[in-house]
């Protein structure tokens, strides 16, 4: 048996050990697709394991996140810093080898994954960070930015929707550093794909305008790095290699049965699987020095790679000393102080505007200042204000625009900014209507558990959206987006609250920020103010500070309705603050001081305004309060009438606090 049979007998053996030990775990695509893994990670490749960071690495997304044990295993043999030790930890609290890789948590780990279809869809992000990058700041004779963008996936990736919604936006930007290397095992947790997945896969991606290769053998080492290398030959297409495998291969009891997928193989099939292998060590998690020195050596390649690279990037920074800057600038910390303190920034004229109009306003002041910001619409640019004027459209013929069109593609546009982040270099958003970030919830929830700074512009706020419907009306979707952890949610009144949400979300370092903006005009408020950075803050203070009646919590296009309310009640001798919640995660992140200070605890006569479920309020009203919100769907009629039947108006309000002030 030679060395590379070896190598990729041992991530087999590490893989099965690891969920033998945790007995949980998927020893099934290991098995079949560590030769796939071996071919990439050791011939064809371009990563430094003494740098997991290196900025011109070749990108690797193992989309069918549930085989993780493969990339511990990987991690381990190359010289990631995971410790056999580790390994044994696999799937144990605390460990650095989670049930599914987690980003930031393990070194070498690219992207969070296991929600199938997430992982393929974040690395076209990937594919297009890199297209974009090399047409900034490569030059004749220095490909700075010169790497590929690689994706194991397998049949479940490719029968979820977003992995589709992705994929087709790769064929139609021609991403030909993209390759997707399938595991085509035909099995699932239920049985054979046969059951529920018939198609052509092939003609499919044909369609899309990829270049498909078919490896029938996925044991064979050398027709896979061939057709890593013809795919990487294709200068127009992007490139998919299936990859004919047996689920569990090795375990004479296993192979090609369901069962294979997702529980350990057992201590008797283990034994087994050794001998079929010509496994010689008997003891779990043994590896022969052998095999160890064999890693190490591809390892050091991978070293002497970036030392070429690092030594290009140096004459790159002398003779174009400007773009070396410029590099540096891009791959840093925004530095949020430049809008903060910028009296530009926050200027406006006092006029009605939507606050979509505004929020497009300001993305144009953005871009000027930030020249790494990049982004688009589902489809929406024109109604989400989310177009960079004179900034062209990333495209299959001009990669260096910074505007993209994503398409009708809600989730995959959200996971493709996500891989946009990831890639680091681009401080990406997207936009779409609020009520379709439903399709975006689950690549949100993923951008939220991965710490990245993203931005979700998201507009036609509320029962504003007027003649379109309740299809359209968002109702119960700021209560969903306010429930996931690690989410700031924005619904600004004005103009300087959405420059404020702004300023928020480029200045985060690990939260992304969905910003949530009106169809309909809003006045620019007097009390508002940059406080909108603490997510809530007394807008307009009570008529006697000392002896406050009520509190009127609100916001949005809710702000002004309560405004208009303290008004009335203070003509009649209450005494009423309002205080705008642009955003209850910030708000909330304030100090116990700061929090009593705007609401104190003994005024328990409280109100709430939000044209949205209610439920998210009830935290600040009390049992002794109110809120004025929807509990039902919307309906089809111009917006005001709309406000009106639903009781969002002034006098309603005033009606509801009168309730509540005895």
């Amino acid at each position: 048996m030679n060395i590379n049979q070896k190598a990729v007998n041992a991530l087999r053996i590490l893989s099965a050990d690891q969920v033998q030990k945790a007995n949980s775990g998927h020893p099934g695509l290991p098995l079949g697709a560590a030769p796939i893994a071996y071919s990439l990670w050791a011939n064809n490749m371009n990563h430094n394991p003494k740098n997991p960071n290196w900025k011109n690495r070749d990108r690797f997304v193992l989309s069918a996140g549930h085989g993780s044990s493969l990339l511990y295993s990987l991690l381990h043999m190359f010289g990631y810093g995971l410790s056999l030790d580790d390994l044994k930890s696999f799937r144990q609290f605390g460990s650095l080898t989670p049930g599914h890789p987690e980003y930031k948590h393990t070194a070498g780990v690219e992207s969070t994954t296991g929600p199938l279809g997430a992982g393929v869809s974040t690395a076209v992000g990937m594919a297009m960070a890199e297209a974009h990058l090399a047409a900034k700041f490569n030059k004749d004779g220095y490909p700075i930015v010169d790497h590929y963008t690689y994706a194991l996936t397998g049949d479940g990736c490719l029968m979820e929707g977003v992995a589709y919604e992705a994929l087709s936006l790769a064929g139609t930007l021609k991403l030909d550093k993209f390759i997707v290397l399938y595991d085509s095992n035909k099995i699932t947790i239920e049985g054979d794909t046969d059951l529920a997945f018939t198609e052509d896969v092939a003609a499919r991606f044909e369609a899309f305008g990829y270049q498909v290769q078919v490896v029938e053998d996925g044991n064979d080492l050398e027709a896979i790095d061939a057709a890593i290398a013809k795919a990487k030959a294709d200068k127009e297409r992007p490139s998919l290699i299936i990859c004919k495998t047996q689920i569990g291969y090795g375990c004479p009891a296993k192979v090609g049965k369901a069962s294979a997928h997702g529980e350990p193989l057992g201590e008797d099939n283990i034994v087994e699987l050794r001998k079929f292998l010509g496994w010689e060590n008997q003891t779990a998690f043994e590896v022969d020095a052998e095999i160890y020195d064999h890693y190490k050596d591809l390892a050091e390649e991978g070293a002497k790679k970036e030392d070429a690279w690092k030594a290009m990037f140096a004459e790159y920074a002398t003779k174009y000393p400007e773009e070396a800057k410029l590099w540096d600038e891009y791959f840093a910390k925004p530095d949020v102080t430049k809008i903060i303190d910028s009296e530009a920034y926050w200027a406006h004229e006092n006029k009605a505007m939507a606050t979509r109009a505004v929020s497009g306003d300001i993305i144009n002041k953005l871009k000027d200042v930030y020249p790494n910001l990049v982004g688009g619409s589902a489809d929406l640019a024109p109604s989400n204000k989310t177009e960079m004027k004179g900034q062209g459209f990333f495209s299959a013929t001009d990669r260096s625009g910074r505007n993209i069109h994503f398409g009708v593609r809600e989730m995959a546009m959200t996971a493709i900014t996500n891989g946009i982040y990831l890639h680091g270099g681009l401080n990406p958003y997207c936009a779409t209507f609020f009520v379709f970030s439903d399709f975006m919830k689950p690549m949100i929830r993923l951008s939220s558990l991965m710490g990245l700074p993203v931005t979700f512009v998201l507009t036609h706020d509320s029962i504003g959206v007027g003649e379109d419907g309740p299809t359209h009306e968002p109702i119960e979707q700021l209560a969903m987006l306010r429930s996931i952890p690690n989410l700031n949610v924005f619904r600004p009144a004005d103009y300087t609250e959405t420059a404020a949400a702004w300023a928020s979300a480029i200045g985060s370092e690990a939260t992304p920020t969905a910003i949530v903006l009106t169809r309909q005009n809003l006045p620019q408020l007097e009390g508002s103010s940059k406080e909108a950075f603490k997510g809530g803050y007394i807008l307009a203070e009570a008529a006697n500070k000392d002896k406050i009646d009520l509190i009127i919590l609100a916001s949005g296009s809710e702000v002004e309705l309560a405004v208009g309310a303290k008004e009335e009640l203070e003509k009649e001798g209450k005494s009423v603050r309002v205080v705008s919640v642009p955003c209850m995660d910030v708000f909330e992140a304030q100090s116990p001081e700061y929090i009593e200070e705007v609401l104190p605890s003994a005024v328990r006569t409280r109100l709430a305004v939000e044209a949205a479920n209610p439920m998210p309020w009830y935290k600040y009203v009390g049992l002794d309060g109110d809120v004025v919100a929807m509990d039902t769907f919307g309906a089809s009629a111009p917006a005001k009438i709309l406000f009106e039947h639903f009781g969002f108006t002034v006098a309603n309000v005033v009606e509801k606090a009168k309730a509540l002030v005895k």
